[in-house]
């Protein structure tokens, strides 16, 4: 983007883009679901906190693709930097925590549901698919996939290549999306989906993603140069920040607003283990019982 053109951007500059557009449909679809799916009354409380956090979901992606910090992004790291936490935890989070895969599931016909239904679970075509899903979906996969797409799209060469090319840079918003699902739904109950992890593993899993996501934070706090060509060979960014700073302050974003969401869960669960027990149940015997 020129430094004339990006000079100008303001609170005011929206982009119709196509994660706006999908981000809509979602929520179109997610609302037809609602509508054909009958909620108990005991449980309807509980269910309108959870489409708030879905459409809290699409309005954190939107925020993170669609608005002036997508623009930003291109001439500050610490933007671009403030994008991926909210894809991968914010935006993934809040999604898992609102299950709301029966409603986007019941917002097509009946017909289609049941032929996709017998094509996905049946369907010889369909066998590497179910087969990628269960490996992908087994907690030990998940979290090395979360991990080494979070590290590996931070190598220089790799994150110098998503700002050369839109289609590089799609792809690689779209697995840190993807695989902090595939994350998140490890440690957050999100029925239909199985958690296999007892708490005190899901605690020992939030704990390490957040050790990876440190390293990643100090190696780029500690570089004694700019690791990104990109950046460093801007002329001008706003705010008059040197490109070394700029670094600095992405560490920063990915050390202390990045921990948020795994504290949160790790103080979850803590909580709920040390939590009084009115049965006069062990903290062992609750825990065992949380699935």
């Amino acid at each position: 983007m020129p430094v004339t053109a990006a000079a100008r951007i303001g609170l005011a500059d929206w982009s119709l883009n196509l994660p706006l557009v999908l981000c809509a449909v979602l929520a179109l679809l997610y609302a037809l679901g609602s509508h054909r799916t009958v909620t108990p009354a005991l449980k309807r409380s509980a269910q309108r906190w959870r489409s708030a956090s879905f459409y809290a979901g699409l309005a954190v992606l939107v925020i993170a693709l669609s608005s002036p910090l997508d623009p930003y992004s291109e001439r500050l790291f610490w933007a671009h930097m403030v994008q991926h936490v909210l894809l991968m935890l914010v935006a993934a989070p809040l999604i898992v925590l609102a299950r709301p895969w029966i409603r986007l599931w019941r917002c097509l016909p009946l017909e289609a549901r049941r032929w996709l239904a017998r094509g996905l679970s049946q369907g010889r075509r369909t066998a590497p698919l179910r087969a990628v899903s269960r490996f992908l979906g087994r907690p030990t996969p998940s979290f090395l996939a979360f991990s080494v797409v979070l590290l590996a799209w931070h190598i220089p060469a790799a994150f110098d290549a998503t700002l050369r090319s839109e289609a590089v840079h799609v792809i690689e918003h779209s697995l840190f999306f993807l695989v902090a699902v595939l994350f998140f739904k490890q440690v957050i109950p999100s029925a239909p989906l199985r958690i296999v992890l007892t708490p005190p593993l899901r605690v020992v899993y939030a704990i390490g993603a957040m050790i990876v996501s440190w390293l990643l934070a100090v190696v780029l706090a500690l570089a004694p140069h700019p690791l990104y060509a990109h950046y460093a060979h801007e002329a001008s960014r706003p705010g008059g920040l040197s490109a070394l700073a700029d670094q600095q302050l992405a560490a920063g974003i990915m050390w202390v607003p990045g921990s948020v969401t795994f504290l949160i869960v790790v103080f979850v669960y803590v909580h709920r283990w040390l939590m009084p027990s009115e049965s006069g149940s062990t903290p062992a015997r609750r825990l065992a019982s949380e699935h």
